[in-house]
């Protein structure tokens, strides 16, 4: 009986790049050597490294100016490696908190300089996007976090700036049409919409690095790994395979144009079932800021939890809980997630609303 995979991270993958990518692991390129005993500095997986680079710049419309790296660490590494990169000795960066991640991201940044939090939504548990903002001149760059995975709220238009813009795009990145060219630096850990946990997509304008007048150690230069086109040290080459795979499915079927049109179905289908059916279900996000990925909600009555979590079982539903910092549930509807399975988490939560609300 098929799985319905709410899960927030590592998150579902597409069928048909789970195929390829077991078959690789026994048998890659025909080579009679799995993926995974192959050297990487082998042509057969510097030509995935290339492929998949190429496809990034394809999918994302961008051109020779930026450099794409995929490194180790997760976003988490980023938290520190972008301040690192990009914050002058002696500068200043501004972040806008929205959430459990921009939170961290600020944390590593204090470390290194004066990061100043210019907009937060912290005064209502994060259940919203703050609107109205500007960096104060002079501010190395600006970030932001586009989705926020634990509170369901995204930036659906991006702040204007007058420095660089940084984004953490984690949890959204290709899941629709953007302007691209808006950011100075993206990076986005791969196990939501791009490949499983263990490697971290970094997008990068050149132009921007190697002015913060500071000595960086080696492994958090990006010019380091922009020179040793992500292989300075041995990447995790399994990850960056699936990754590659799973652009490629993206590509194929129609691009960024096609999986927003996707992702743009399953939220509708999924928040005007919640909006339906106020007596037994709540959404947590302002409605204005809800998430397409991550979408958050709880029960009317709490004291039906244990009804409707045997409901869910019973439809093969699976990880649809919030985080353990919030509660309630929480549907993670990532570009692989089919239609289908919203319907189905779609005609339970009627079910569920017509017995006991």
């Amino acid at each position: 009986m098929k799985v319905h995979n709410f899960s927030a991270g590592p998150g579902i993958l597409p069928a048909e790049v789970l195929q390829k990518a077991s078959e690789a692991v026994i048998n890659f390129d025909g080579l009679n050597l799995s993926l995974l005993e192959i050297s990487h500095r082998s042509a057969n997986f510097e030509a995935v490294m290339d492929k998949a680079r190429a496809l990034v710049k394809e999918l994302t419309g961008l051109g020779d100016e930026y450099e794409v790296l995929f490194l180790q660490g997760g976003a988490s590494m980023q938290f520190l490696q972008v301040p690192m990169n990009l914050m002058k000795n002696g500068g200043s960066a501004a972040y806008v908190n929205t959430g459990e991640w921009a939170t961290r991201a600020i944390k590593e940044a204090k470390m290194l300089g004066n990061c100043e939090v210019i907009a937060s939504s912290e005064d209502k548990n994060f259940n919203y996007i703050p609107e109205g903002f500007h960096a104060p001149a002079g501010t190395d760059y600006l970030h932001i976090t586009s989705n926020n995975t634990i509170f369901g709220t995204q930036y659906h238009a991006f702040p204007e700036t007058d420095g660089l813009l940084v984004c953490d795009m984690s949890s959204d990145i290709f899941s629709r049409k953007m302007d691209f060219s808006k950011f100075d630096l993206i990076y986005a850990g791969a196990q939501k919409n791009m490949g499983p946990a263990g490697t971290t997509l970094v997008i990068v304008k050149k132009e921007i690095l190697g002015k913060t007048g500071r000595q960086i150690p080696t492994m958090l230069d990006y010019q380091v790994h922009i020179k040793g086109g992500s292989m300075y040290n041995t990447p995790p080459v399994f990850p960056i395979y699936v990754s590659m795979l799973t652009l490629e499915w993206l590509k194929n079927n129609g691009g960024l144009a096609w999986i927003e049109g996707v992702n743009r179905a399953k939220q509708e289908l999924f928040y005007n079932t919640v909006d339906s059916l106020p007596n037994a279900f709540r959404g947590t996000a302002a409605k204005e800021d809800r998430s397409w990925m991550n979408a958050t909600f709880v029960l009317t009555d709490e004291s039906k939890d244990a009804e409707f979590a045997a409901m869910l079982k019973a439809a093969n539903i699976s990880q649809l809980k919030g985080h353990r910092s919030v509660g309630g549930y929480r549907a993670s509807m990532y570009n692989a997630l089919p239609l289908e399975s919203v319907q189905v988490l779609c005609d339970v939560m009627k079910e569920f609303a017509n017995k006991y609300a």
